[in-house]
């Protein structure tokens, strides 16, 4: 009784006038957060400390680590069609410190880790990277996002090395079409590097497609075909904008249009059981063998439930996907901070974290580096 009265009060002081579920969620966050902050870490059992919860309450499980700013593609989406300006090597977190950094968000409750870019394949100590990350006690699944050009002879190493997870970004199945969208050849490559996966024991294999209208939003059915006999799961994500990448509203292809176009063409399309924290809702269709989702991040926002901190290849820390706020780790790391030193400047960030990102339009003007630069 005390919580709800708690909740009510919160809802009433900040004269809510249209209550979403994500806003009922923050501020039930925000109402355990004020009044046990000391047990949330203890209900959840996963951190050591309150180093990672923010002020809503939101315990921060998954790490996603950009190994590099560069690429060998030049998607519309990403990159800006002048390129951009890269950080010069010197300037990037080296092996060493990434190990340093990771374990210090693996002690305090990290169980997740994703590897970004850039194209994260192209840098040449990457099998490393994911032998010394898996072997963190207390890591549980160690992922990649890649766009798969040069996958296919990678994965079998660095699947021995502890790599479980697997997100191949792929926006098109026509040839001459990939070449437009990503300013370079390949799409055989990518093609083949699903069928490697698929080969290896990956179970999904992630398919990271961006709609676009008027560009590929015509072939979403085309990529739910290919659930059918592989064990793929499609995750069709709206378009969002980033610096440099030309968005616009009438590019979008909302999640609502895309689920109505599917389900006219496929029947037994159905709800699965989504975690709490799943950035996706999730859908299986009857007589596939993958499934299909979709990432709202621009129609119906999912910050309530968000568990995901980003360590961005220059090293700077970012809460947000979509936030501004960047604070640097690789500066205090070379002028001799120590661990402790580093926590307070994590918890610090963790604790500034909004309760949620702005709205559609909003999120267009906010200034924001370019998504090859953040990690995608």
């Amino acid at each position: 009784m005390a919580m709800r009265r708690r909740v009510m009060d919160l809802l009433r002081r900040e004269s809510v006038f249209r209550i979403t579920p994500n806003y009922l969620v923050g501020a039930c966050s925000k109402a355990i957060s004020q009044s046990t902050p000391a047990t949330i870490c203890e209900e959840t059992n996963t951190s050591k400390s309150d180093m990672l919860v923010d002020s809503f309450g939101r315990q921060h499980t998954y790490l996603r680590i950009s190994l590099t700013e560069r690429c060998n593609l030049r998607c519309h989406y990403c990159m800006p069609s002048d390129g951009v300006d890269l950080t010069p090597n010197s300037s990037l977190l080296s092996s060493d410190e990434i190990i340093r950094v990771a374990n210090l968000f693996v002690s305090s409750g990290v169980d997740k880790i994703r590897l970004t870019g850039g194209e994260p394949t192209i840098r040449k100590d990457i099998e490393d990277i994911c032998s010394r990350l898996s072997n963190m006690e207390g890591l549980k699944s160690l992922g990649i996002t890649t766009n798969g050009i040069v996958l296919a002879r990678k994965l079998p190493k660095l699947r021995e090395y502890g790599l479980n997870l697997l997100n191949i970004s792929l926006d098109t199945l026509v040839p001459s079409k990939f070449e437009f969208m990503t300013r370079r050849k390949g799409h055989n490559k990518v093609l083949e590097a699903i069928d490697v996966a698929i080969d290896l024991g990956y179970n999904p294999v992630k398919v990271n497609c961006v709609i676009m209208r008027g560009i590929n939003d015509d072939e979403i059915c085309n990529f739910v075909e290919l659930t059918k006999e592989k064990p793929i799961n499609v995750r069709f994500i709206e378009f969002m904008p980033f610096d440099g990448n030309v968005w616009n509203v009438k590019k979008l292809v909302s999640y609502a249009e895309m689920f109505d176009i599917v389900t006219k063409r496929f029947e037994g399309v159905k709800r699965c059981q989504d975690h709490p924290s799943d950035t996706a809702k999730n859908f299986s269709i009857d007589g596939h063998r993958g499934t299909i989702s979709f990432i709202t991040s621009m129609t119906e926002h999912f910050c309530g439930g968000c568990n995901r901190l980003r360590l961005l290849a220059d090293g700077n820390f970012k809460v947000c996907l979509f936030g501004p706020s960047e604070v640097s780790l690789r500066d205090p790391i070379r002028s001799g901070t120590d661990d402790d030193g580093l926590r307070d400047i994590i918890g610090a960030a963790v604790k500034r974290k909004k309760a949620s990102h702005a709205g559609m339009f909003d999120i267009a003007k906010t200034a924001n580096r370019p998504m090859i630069h953040i990690g995608g």
